[in-house]
């Protein structure tokens, strides 16, 4: 059985079956941003902002002057109140866009419990969240493969999340499509494709963007197999079924192969130089959430160094 042949039932694909879930999921829009939006304010208290120096207008703070600064930029007025020499410092005014993706394949559309969202939806509402903290911020956020333009403000948030929640896809991997030079990319999913496969994917798109960040999501179940006996096992994405006599004796060998794909996905993004967190549904969105935008953060202070 592929490794990505993974414990769930069948999608339905009539076509009043994706109606039904067309109009489900517009029904679930507004609690959606409402969650969204409440996640990313209780982030956004323990963290600072994304304000970085660079060019722009509005004010940020005093630093002592150093060689090699413009002498335009000292601030004698405040420098004359103390011996050392002070410049000013300005928010970064030219708003990069960061392009957020996440996997939308039939392989996310599963949980293992009725206690737990499925991987989709916990993938749409982090996605959803950091974008609330960046468009707050102030920058400019695209969904990657979409031809609308970058978003920005609160209008922009609406639309983003009309597009997440009308926007399926069937691939697994993220459109292999070259973006602006500053920009930034955020990837979302389970990545439980073949290291190869992914490896050739997120290689095409650094080639493009050297800045990336990777969210790994997986539900409980898929890191412990805690099944017993007799299972059969359900591929979505053309892997087939495979009838395992008794789950516990292949565990270990399931969590060895596992941990290869993590550890893999882990020397992939360290390759790239990218950032790379792991993360299951079982556990808070808020701690996904930081984890991610304190990424972002990092990024935007090396490059003003």
């Amino acid at each position: 059985m592929a490794f990505g042949a993974k414990i769930r039932g069948k999608p339905t694909s009539s076509e009043a079956g994706l109606r039904e879930r067309a109009q489900s999921m517009a029904a679930a829009l507004p609690p959606l941003l409402v969650q969204a939006e409440r996640i990313a304010a209780t982030v956004e208290q323990g963290v600072h902002g994304r304000r970085r120096v660079g060019p722009g207008e509005t004010f940020w703070q005093f630093r002592r002057y150093q060689p090699g600064d413009p002498v335009g930029r000292i601030d004698w007025r405040q420098s004359a109140k103390a011996d050392p020499v002070f410049v000013r410092e300005s928010e970064w005014a030219a708003a990069q866009t960061i392009y957020l993706w996440r996997d939308a394949s039939a392989s996310m559309r599963w949980r293992s419990g009725r206690n737990l969202p499925e991987k989709i939806e916990r993938a749409d509402l982090v996605t959803l969240a950091l974008a609330a903290l960046l468009l707050d911020a102030g920058e400019r956020v695209a969904l990657l493969g979409e031809p609308s333009p970058p978003f920005t403000g609160h209008r922009g948030l609406e639309r983003l999340a009309l597009l997440l929640q009308h926007h399926p896809e069937d691939q697994s991997l993220p459109p292999d499509l070259r973006l602006p030079r500053h920009a930034e990319l955020v990837l979302v999913g389970d990545f439980l494709s073949p290291l190869a496969t992914l490896e050739t994917r997120f290689k095409r798109l650094a080639e493009y963007q050297p800045h990336g960040h990777i969210l790994q999501l997986l539900d409980p179940a898929e890191q412990s197999l805690p099944f017993t006996g007799r299972i059969r096992f359900e591929g979505t994405e053309q892997e087939g079924d495979a009838l395992i006599g008794r789950v516990e004796a292949i565990r270990q060998a399931y969590a060895e192969r596992l941990q290869a794909q993590l550890d893999g996905m882990a020397a992939l993004a360290r390759t790239l130089g990218w950032s790379y967190a792991l993360t299951t549904t079982d556990r808070s969105p808020e701690s996904a959430l930081l984890a991610l935008y304190r990424r972002l953060g990092e990024r935007a202070e090396v490059k003003i160094r």
